[in-house]
Parts: C-alpha cells; sequence; structure tokens
C-alpha cells in the first residue's frame, strides 16, 4: 500500500503526464494532417479544428511575448511541483496534476518548436463559434483546473487542503 504522500504524488505526477502526453500527441497529429488557416468542421457549427501558431497567451494576450510566457510557464511548473508538499487530498494532487500537464504541455510547445528554443509557437487546433479564441488540450486541462480550483475555493475549502 502506498503512503499517502507517495499516492498524492504518483496522482499529481501521473495525470500531469496524461495530460502532456495526449496534448503533444494530438499537436503532432494536428501538424502533420491540417493545412494552417483552413476550417475542417467536426460538428457543424459547434466545432472546428482550425490549425494556427500561436505566439501569445489565452485570448491572445501578450502578442509576440512568447520568450516572457516561456519563464512564466516554467516558473508555474517549478511552483506547481514545489507546493505538492500542501497537496493533502488526491482531489487537489489531480487539480494540480491537471494544471501542471496543461502548462507543460504548451511549454513544451515554446521550448521544442520553431523558430527558436524559448521562443517556440504554440500549436492550437480547437476552434469554436462566437468568435471564441483557438485553442488546444493544455488550455483545457488549465482551464478546468483553474475553474474547479475557483469554485472550490468560493465554496470555502482551502486550496490542498480536504
Amino acid at each position: 500500500m502506498l503512503k499517502p504522500e507517495t499516492k498524492r504524488i504518483f496522482w499529481l505526477i501521473g495525470v500531469a503526464v496524461v495530460i502532456v502526453a495526449a496534448d503533444q500527441t494530438l499537436k503532432a497529429i494536428v501538424v502533420q494532417a491540417l493545412e494552417p488557416a483552413v476550417s475542417y468542421p467536426v460538428i457543424d457549427g459547434l466545432l472546428n479544428l482550425y490549425l494556427i501558431y500561436n505566439d501569445s497567451a489565452a485570448f491572445s494576450i501578450g502578442f509576440g511575448a512568447t520568450f516572457i510566457f516561456t519563464i512564466l510557464s516554467t516558473g508555474a511548473a517549478l511552483a506547481l511541483l514545489w507546493f505538492r508538499r500542501r497537496m493533502h487530498t488526491v482531489s487537489w494532487a489531480v487539480l494540480a496534476g491537471c494544471l501542471l500537464g496543461g502548462v507543460v504541455g504548451n511549454l513544451v510547445d515554446r521550448l521544442m518548436r520553431p523558430p527558436s528554443f524559448g521562443s517556440g509557437l504554440v500549436v492550437d487546433y480547437i476552434q469554436i463559434p462566437f468568435n471564441f479564441p483557438i485553442f488546444n488540450l493544455a488550455d483545457v486541462a488549465i482551464f478546468v483546473a483553474t475553474s474547479l480550483t475557483v469554485i472550490r475555493v468560493l465554496k470555502g475549502h482551502k486550496i490542498g487542503q480536504a
């Protein structure tokens, strides 16, 4: 039987690894299969695939500031790993793992994709209606983890506590 701390670390790292792997796999498939700036309907009127290469953060904040987001993402990933000791429940560890996976998924793009190390463009490909910004699986993981954390905090839960 795993110790409770080991179990929480396993969940944090395990969820993060699954999200990064799924995110990077989907990005590789999309880059190989789709032409940039061409809309491919998946669910007519609700969901399209639309490949773009993004040099900003969510909602196009910080256009052209990829290197800054590389530094911020690295800091966020390290902070999540450092705060793992404050995760006293599996549910908080899963949320932290989801956030870590999303941050690292986009960080891999910034580190490894052209034009250069630390300034790589993030692959985005999910397009929904209402002129919403195009996003990817890593962005979804970040959004879900952040939203659930806010809901829990508003319900009176302390971060990392039961």
